[in-house]
This record gives structure tokens, sequence and C-alpha cells, in this order.
């Protein structure tokens, strides 16, 4: 298993808090594939490409479960560390390095999906050094947020924007403190929806989950924001919480076509979670694609393969046959 160093379990949790740890997910996992009779030796990496290479010509594991989302700080970098293995000829778990390039930058992603008539949400870039102009196309409110970061870093309740003097302060932010470019979208104030799916090329859309803000002030956005998604005293004080969605069926069948097909269009393989809004005159919009979205117990993706009779043994275990399938040399 490669995760980041940071994030290695210690080997006796005794009187931690676990549910709250930083380092859920990779205890979870590793505890887990232990009881089905895995061994699994966890390495810690941060930018030790030769320390990988060393530990798999010494293991010659069966294959690698993959549990790093940047490398050497750079989260563009993940798909170059799934490449590495490729090249190594040595099988992973999670989304090949094509769709993991094409999900991470969201406007090329949104491109893509808009290109197949499935519904974005209108977006400009900018990058740093360029002045802010928003097009015709575009009204206020706003949302800014990085190219290229995912799991809502970054996002705030500043990060939706009502008029040009807040969008050029967020749009700096941005630029400032993550160092990348942003992209501003069309804020779609309704629902937000995640839907997970599994496989290759047979794919298993589970079922459409929700993100619910049930104390949430009237004059507060209700958007996952960072702060939200970390905190457990924060989804506490605003009521947040997560749950299947309650639609009708003929919206439910719709949002689950959507996910597939930009599954199938990005090249997403392994594992991923798809972000849509559903907004108040009931159109979907799909916001962006997540290859290797957590995998913590009790967390969204693992609870909805719980609604679709997946357990979370079953889950890890679909997973890793996923990798073990995965051919890297395809040429389709």
């Amino acid at each position: 298993m490669l995760a980041h160093k940071h994030l290695v379990p210690p080997t006796d949790p005794s009187g931690i808090d676990l549910v709250n740890a930083e380092w859920k997910m990779e205890y979870d996992i590793i505890v887990t594939l232990q009881e089905q009779g895995h061994k699994v030796e966890l390495l810690g990496v941060d930018d030790d490409l030769l320390k990988i290479h060393q530990t798999l010509a010494r293991l010659q594991p069966n294959i690698v479960f993959n549990l790093m989302e940047s490398f050497d700080g750079v989260t563009t970098f993940d798909q170059n560390l799934v490449s590495y293995l490729e090249l190594l000829r040595v099988p992973y778990t999670g989304c090949n390095p094509r769709g993991m390039t094409l999900a991470r930058d969201k406007s090329l992603s949104k491109k893509l999906l808009a290109y197949h008539k499935i519904p974005v949400p209108e977006f400009f870039v900018v990058r740093p050094g360029q002045k802010v102009a928003v097009p015709k196309n575009l009204t206020f409110p706003l949302i800014v947020k990085s190219l290229f970061y995912e799991a809502s870093v970054g996002i705030s309740q500043a990060s939706v924007v009502k008029n040009i003097n807040q969008l050029k302060n967020r749009v700096q932010f941005i630029h400032n403190t993550l160092e990348t470019s942003a992209i501003v979208e069309q804020f779609i104030d309704g629902r937000e929806l995640y839907v997970g799916v599994i496989g290759n090329e047979k794919l298993q859309v589970l079922p459409v989950w929700e993100m619910v803000f049930r104390r949430m002030p009237d004059n507060r956005w209700r958007i996952a924001t960072e702060q939200i998604k970390s905190s457990a005293k924060h989804q506490k004080k605003y009521g947040v919480t997560t749950y299947q969605a309650r639609l009708p069926n003929k919206t439910i069948d719709h949002i689950q076509h959507l996910a597939k097909q930009v599954y199938q269009v990005l090249s997403l393989s392994g594992y991923a979670r798809i972000d849509l809004r559903l907004d108040r005159q009931g159109r979907v919009f799909v916001l962006e694609a997540n290859p290797n979205p957590n995998l913590s117990y009790g967390e969204d993706f693992a609870e909805s393969a719980e609604k679709a009779k997946i357990s979370y043994e079953d889950l890890l275990e679909r997973i890793i046959q996923l990798g073990l399938k995965w051919d890297p040399e395809r040429t389709s």
C-alpha cells in the first residue's frame, strides 16, 4: 500500500479517536484487508521514487493499493506516480493516469463533457497574471475554485461571489494561496449530489447520494466547503449529513446515466465519484469527477456501496480485482 508519509497510522492506535483521525482511511483499509487474509505492507511516501522501486523489487507484490493524492506536495503529480507503476509493470488499484489527467483539469474535463452534450456549468479560467473579465454568458453569483485541487481544497463561503470586486479578490486568493489557476463557474444554487461508479469496462453505478445542510443559516451558501468536509465540529454545527437522495425514479435514472457517461468520457477506471448539482428548476449539472475518492468506512462512497448491497470488505476486494484486471497496454 502506498500512502502519504504523514498519513501512516501508528502501530498502536489505542486511546486515539479513530473517527476523527487524519489517517482513518488508511487504517480502515489496512485492518479490513488484513482481516480478509491479505498480507499488507504499508509504505509511507513523500518524494522518493527510489524507495518505491526498491520496496517493490524486494516484495514483488501482487498489487499496489494506491492511496496517493499527490507526490512531493504537487497535486497533479499523482497521475505521474501511477504512470511510474505502469512502467514498472506493477498492477495498482484505482484510476489510470489518462483518466486522472482528464478529470484533474476541471476546464479540460468540462470541455470534453460539454462536447458530449453532458450539462456542465458555464465557466472561464483565470491564470496567474491574467485580468479578470466575466464573459457575457455568466451572471453573478459565481463560484471560484482551484483548477486542479479536489476535496473542496480552497473552497469557503467566500468562494461564492456576488460582484466583480469579490470575484477579483477570490481569484487572487486562489493564485496566491494554492498557486494554481482559478476556474470561475456559474453557481448552481440547489441540491448537492454524489454518485459513485465502480468498474473498468463493465460499470456499476451506485445509488445517488446527497449532502444536506439542516442548520445552515439563510445568509450562508449551502456548499461543501473545505472546513465542513474536514471538521466534524462544523458538520454538527450546521447539521451537515449525507444519505441516499430522495428523488423521483426518473430523476435518479437520469443522474445515474449521466454519471456513467462522465466516467466513460473521461476514461476513468477502478472507482470514482461524480459530483453534481440539481437546481431549483430540476436541471442536473455535472460539477466534476473525482477518481479514487475517500474509501473510509462510513464515508459517502462506502455507504452508497452498502446501499447497493456491497459490504465494505467486498468493496475493497472488488477494487483490488479491478486493479488486477486493468491492462495498461490496451490500445483503445
